[in-house]
C-alpha cells in the first residue's frame, strides 16, 4: 500500500516501467534465439562479437528475474483490489428506482464511476488509495472518504492541538476545558464536535455496521435504500440504494402553483417545485398606488421603482422621490415658538405639534444628585456637593464640586502591573504601562511567534502570508497563515483544442491530466501538400490526417490528369541505419516515420489498344498500352477456304501471308443420305466428286432390299426428279400393314400412312342387338349405313322372355313366405309352452306380467318384415 504512492511521486508510471522491461526482455530473447541458431559457426565470430552476445546472454537472465519478481508484485498487490467488470450494471441498479433523466443525476454516476474505479479516491491524510474493503469515514458535507484510523488520529491530533495552544495563551495556574474545541474535515473544514469523532465503521446511509465488501454493490454499500431526508427539507426521502456523494434532487411529485398563484395548479417534480409562470406579479405595492412589474417571484415585492412628487414631513420642501419611500425629512430646523413662549423649537423636519418646552420639564444638578422645577428662563446651578462621578479610569470618583461639564483626568498615583502580568510599576491613574517584553508564544498558525510587546496572551492570528505551494504545483498559498494543510487551489485553467476556439474550464493542476475539449468546428490547419485546402474535417489535436483529395496533377510522359489520392505529404517507413551497437546497453534502433514526397503512381488512364492480329481493340492503363498478341486464334481463311487459321493472334503479312497449311481432312457436308468419305481426302477448295458407290437400301415396306448407287439415292430426294425416292424404295408389293379396322392395306409397297377406312372393300356379317336378323356387306358401307335395328318379332319374343322372368321371381317370394310364416309359428307355440310353465308356479300366481303379449308380437313382427325386406333388396 506504501510502495505505490512512492512510485507515484518519483514520476514514474508502472505501466511504462513495464513496457520498458518487456521490451528489453523482448530484445534479450531475440539475442538468444540467435545465439543458438549459430552455435555451428560460433567460431568464426569475432571474439568482441562472442563477448558482446555473451553480455547480452547475462542481461536477459537478469531481466527474466527480475521481470518474474515484479509479475509476482504485481499479481499480490492486483489480488487485493479486482477491478469488476459490472461496472454499469452496479450504477443501474443504484438509480434504478429514482425514475429520472441521466442529466439530473450526472454528478451522482461520476461519483459512483469514481468510486468503483481502483485508486480514484485517496486518503487526504496518510495519502494513500482508500480499497474497496479499508474501513472508512465519510464527510457529511463534501462526501470526502477518509481512512477511519486516519481521521480519528487527525480529529485526536487537532483538539489536542487547539489545547496547547490555548493554554499557551492563558496565564499559570489557569486550566482549559478541552470539550470547548471542534475539530474539521481535512478537505472541505466542516467542524465536527468532538461527540462526532467516528468509532465504527458504518455504511454510506449509517444503516450497517461495518457492511462486507460485495463485487455486486458499490463498495461500502450496505445496497439498501438509502432514505436519507433530501435537502432543502422537503421531508422526502432519497430513492437510491446506499451511494457514495450528495443525494440527487427529490423525484417526487407534487401539486403547486406558481409564485403569484395566478397559474393553475401542476404537478411537478419536488425539487422543482418552485417556478415561476412568467408573467407579471402585478400585486399591489406598499405605496397603494403601483403594481408589481416584475416577473412572477418568489418572496416579497421589490420596492416600487417609480417616482412621485411627495412632501417633507414639515412641509416646507417638495421634490420627486421614489414612490416606495413615502415619508421623509429636509434639512431644515423646524423654529417654531414652542408653547413657552421663549424659546424655538430645535427639531429637524417633523409632523405635528411641536414638542413641550424641555426647560420647562423637571431637571437636576449637574451631579444629579438634586431634582428642580422651575421655569424655563431659570437656570439650574450646582448644588454644592461633591460630584462624586466615576472618572474614566473606573476605579476613582471626581473629588470636586457638583459642576457642569466633563470631569477631568484622575491624577492618582497606583501600582500598576502590565499587560501580560510580568512587571509593575507606579504611574498616575490615567496612564497604561506596558513593558518592553516581547510575547514568545507561537500565533495559530503554529508557525510563527507573537513578538509583541507586553501581550496579554490573547496573541492576535497570524498576519503574515502563507506562501506554501498548493497541491495544484503552480500557484502558493495567498491566504493567512494557518495550521494544517492549505485550501485547494482557487483558480481556474482554460483548456483550449487545438485551434483554440473551443475550450473547457478546469481546476488548476489538472491540466496535465485533462485531455483537450473536443471541438466541433473546422480544422484551420494550412495544408501540408500542393492543394490549396484541405478536406473538410473537424478540429483535433496531433497531425492533420493525409490529405484524401485527388491529385489532379498532369502527367509529364502521357499528359493524363493523375487521379490517385494525394501523394505530396505520406507518412512512410523509413528503415533504421544498420549500425552495430557499441554495446549490450544500447537499444537497437527501430525503424523511423517519415514524411515524403512520393512519385505519381503509374497512369491508370484507359487507352484504346488494337492487338498484334487486328482482332479487338480493349482499353488498357496508359503505363501498359502496348499492342500484344490477344491470345485468340487468327481467324483468317486458309487456302482451303473451309478452316481459318488457329495459330495464336499474330502479325499478318500479305504477301506471302504468314498463316499455317491445312492439313486436315476433308471435313464438307455430304449429300442428304451419303455416310461416304470425299474421294479426294485432303481439305480442298470448290464442291467435293459425285459418290458412285452402291449401297443396300430395304424398301418402304422393310420386306424386300434394294442395290442403288449412293448418287441415284441422294439425287433422288430433290424435289421434281424422276424417278422420285419413293419410287426408288418400293417393292412394288401390296402393304402389310392393318388398318384400323384390322383389315389389311388395299395400296402396294409406299411409304406414310396407309389409306383409310373409306377405301377398305373387304366383307363383313352385321346384325340386329337381339342377333335374330343378319347382313353381309363391305367394310366402307358398313361404316356408312346406321347400325340394324330389331323389328316387331324381336320386341314380342323379348316381351315374353320378361314375363317368364316376372312369373319365376314370384313363385320364389310366396315360397319364401310360406317358410318365414312356418318359423312364426314354432316360434309363437314355443313362447306359449313357456308362459304357461311360468303361471303354475305358485309363488308368482298372483304377480301381474311385467310386458304385454302384444309387445313381443309387435316386435317378432318387425324382424319379420326386415328379413323379408332385406331378401328382396339382394334380390332387386
Amino acid at each position: 500500500m506504501d510502495q505505490q504512492p512512492r512510485g507515484r511521486g518519483r514520476g514514474v508510471p508502472a505501466q511504462n516501467v513495464w513496457t520498458t522491461r518487456t521490451e528489453t526482455h523482448s530484445r534479450s530473447t531475440n539475442t538468444g534465439r540467435q545465439l543458438s541458431t549459430n552455435k555451428q559457426s560460433i567460431k568464426d565470430i569475432p571474439r568482441s562479437t562472442r563477448k558482446f552476445e555473451e553480455a547480452c546472454a547475462q542481461i536477459k537472465a537478469s531481466v527474466d528475474k527480475h521481470v518474474a519478481k515484479l509479475t509476482e508484485e504485481l499479481s499480490d498487490s492486483g489480488s487485493e483490489e479486482d477491478e469488476t467488470n459490472n461496472d454499469n450494471s452496479i450504477i443501474s441498479t443504484v438509480l434504478n428506482l429514482y425514475g429520472k433523466s441521466s442529466t439530473e443525476l450526472g454528478k451522482i454516476e461520476q461519483v459512483l464511476k469514481d468510486s468503483l474505479r481502483s485508486g480514484t479516491s485517496v486518503c487526504l491524510i496518510c495519502i494513500a488509495s482508500v480499497k474497496k474493503s479499508d474501513f472508512i469515514w465519510s464527510c457529511t458535507k463534501c462526501y470526502c472518504s477518509l481512512h477511519l484510523t486516519c481521521i480519528q488520529r487527525w480529529a485526536k491530533d487537532s483538539i489536542y492541538f487547539q489545547t496547547e495552544a490555548a493554554s499557551d495563551q492563558l496565564a499559570p495556574g489557569q486550566l482549559v476545558d478541552p470539550r470547548k474545541f471542534n475539530w474539521c474535515c481535512p478537505k472541505c473544514r466542516a467542524e465536527y464536535p468532538q461527540t462526532a469523532i467516528p468509532t465504527t465503521y458504518y455504511c454510506y446511509c449509517l444503516k450497517t455496521q461495518e457492511p462486507r465488501f460485495d463485487p455486486w454493490l458499490v463498495p461500502h454499500s450496505c445496497g439498501s435504500k438509502c432514505e436519507k431526508l433530501l435537502q432543502p427539507g422537503c421531508k422526502h426521502t432519497c430513492l437510491l440504494l446506499c451511494h457514495p456523494g450528495p443525494c440527487p434532487p427529490c423525484p417526487q411529485t407534487v401539486s403547486v402553483t406558481c409564485f403569484c398563484a395566478k397559474s393553475p395548479v401542476e404537478t411537478r417534480r419536488c425539487s422543482s417545485q418552485t417556478w415561476s409562470c412568467g408573467k407579471k406579479c402585478s400585486k399591489l405595492l406598499p405605496c397603494k398606488e403601483h403594481k408589481c412589474e416584475v416577473i412572477c417571484h418568489s418572496g416579497i415585492c421589490p420596492p416600487c421603482p417609480k417616482k412621485s412628487s411627495q412632501n417633507c414631513l414639515c412641509g416646507s420642501k417638495k421634490e420627486e422621490r421614489p414612490c416606495h419611500s413615502i415619508e421623509f425629512q429636509c434639512d431644515k430646523v423646524c423654529g417654531k415658538m414652542l408653547d413657552c413662549g421663549h424659546h424655538r423649537c430645535e427639531t429637524i423636519c417633523h409632523a405635528g405639534k411641536c414638542a413641550t418646552c424641555p426647560l420647562a420639564l423637571p431637571r437636576t444638578c449637574p451631579c444629579g444628585k438634586k431634582a428642580v422645577t422651575v421655569a424655563c428662563t431659570v437656570e439650574v446651578g450646582g448644588c454644592g456637593d461633591t460630584c462624586g462621578k466615576l472618572l474614566e479610569c473606573g476605579i476613582h470618583e471626581c473629588a470636586e464640586r457638583c459642576h457642569k461639564g466633563k470631569c477631568g483626568t484622575c491624577w492618582q498615583m497606583r501600582v500598576q502591573s502590565c499587560r501580560c502580568g510580568l512587571k509593575k510599576k507606579e504611574l498616575p491613574c490615567y496612564k497604561e504601562f506596558q513593558c518592553e517584553t516581547k510575547c514568545k508564544h507561537i500565533k495559530d498558525c503554529r508557525r510563527h511567534p507573537c513578538n509583541r510587546k507586553c501581550c496579554t496572551g490573547s496573541c492576535p492570528p497570524c498576519d503574515q502570508v502563507c506562501n506554501r505551494p498548493l497541491g495544484c504545483k503552480n500557484h502558493k498559498c495567498t491566504s493567512r497563515c494557518h495550521q494544517g494543510p492549505c485550501y485547494p487551489c482557487d483558480r481556474t485553467v482554460d483548456i483550449t483544442c487545438s485551434c483554440g476556439r473551443t475550450k473547457i474550464t478546469v481546476p488548476c493542476g489538472r491540466e496535465k491530466q485533462t485531455k483537450p475539449p473536443k471541438c466541433s468546428l473546422p480544422c484551420t490547419k494550412p495544408p501540408d501538400c500542393h492543394h490549396e485546402s484541405r478536406t473538410k474535417h473537424v478540429c483535433h489535436a496531433g497531425s492533420c490526417p493525409p490529405c484524401k483529395q485527388t491529385c489532379l496533377k498532369v502527367s509529364e510522359r502521357c499528359g493524363h490528369i493523375c487521379k490517385a489520392p494525394c501523394h505530396t505529404s505520406v507518412l512512410v517507413q523509413v528503415a533504421a541505419p544498420t549500425q552495430q551497437r557499441a554495446g549490450p546497453w544500447e537499444p537497437e534502433q527501430a525503424p523511423k516515420m517519415e514524411i515524403r514526397k512520393l512519385p505519381c503512381p503509374p497512369c491508370p488512364v484507359p487507352v484504346p489498344v488494337t492487338c498484334l492480329g487486328e482482332h479487338e481493340t480493349a482499353d488498357w492503363p496508359c503505363h501498359l498500352s502496348v499492342p500484344s498478341s490477344c491470345g485468340r486464334p487468327c481467324g483468317r481463311e486458309l487456302y482451303c477456304t473451309n478452316h481459318t487459321c488457329m495459330k495464336p493472334c499474330h502479325v499478318v503479312s500479305v504477301n506471302p501471308r504468314n498463316c499455317q497449311q491445312c492439313e486436315e481432312v476433308c471435313s464438307k457436308n455430304r449429300p442428304e443420305g451419303c455416310t461416304h468419305p470425299c474421294g479426294r481426302g485432303k481439305c480442298h477448295p470448290g464442291p467435293c466428286p459425285t459418290c458412285t458407290k452402291l449401297i443396300k437400301h430395304s424398301c418402304h415396306c422393310g420386306l424386300n432390299p434394294q442395290l442403288l448407287r449412293c448418287n441415284e439415292l441422294s439425287d433422288s430426294s430433290a424435289p421434281g426428279s424422276i424417278p422420285s425416292r419413293e419410287q426408288l424404295l418400293s417393292c412394288k408389293d401390296r402393304c402389310p400393314k392393318l388398318l384400323p379396322c384390322k383389315h389389311r392395306c388395299p395400296l402396294s409397297c409406299h411409304s406414310g400412312d396407309c389409306a383409310s377406312q373409306l377405301d377398305c372393300v373387304t366383307p363383313v356379317h352385321v346384325s340386329c342387338p337381339c342377333k335374330r336378323i343378319k347382313k353381309s356387306m363391305a367394310c366402307n358401307v358398313r361404316s356408312k349405313q346406321p347400325a340394324i335395328s330389331c323389328d316387331d318379332i324381336c320386341r314380342r319374343k323379348k316381351d315374353q322372355e320378361l314375363k317368364l322372368k316376372e312369373e319365376k321371381e314370384r313363385a320364389q317370394r310366396e315360397e319364401e313366405e310360406r317358410v318365414n310364416r312356418i318359423e312364426l309359428e314354432q316360434f309363437q307355440r314355443k313362447f306359449d309352452k313357456r308362459r304357461n310353465k311360468d303361471r303354475r308356479r305358485p309363488d308368482e300366481t298372483s304377480a301381474p306380467p311385467s310386458r304385454p303379449i302384444q309387445f313381443y308380437v309387435l316386435v317378432v313382427a318387425v324382424i319379420l318384415v326386415a328379413i323379408i325386406m332385406a331378401f328382396m333388396w339382394s334380390r332387386v
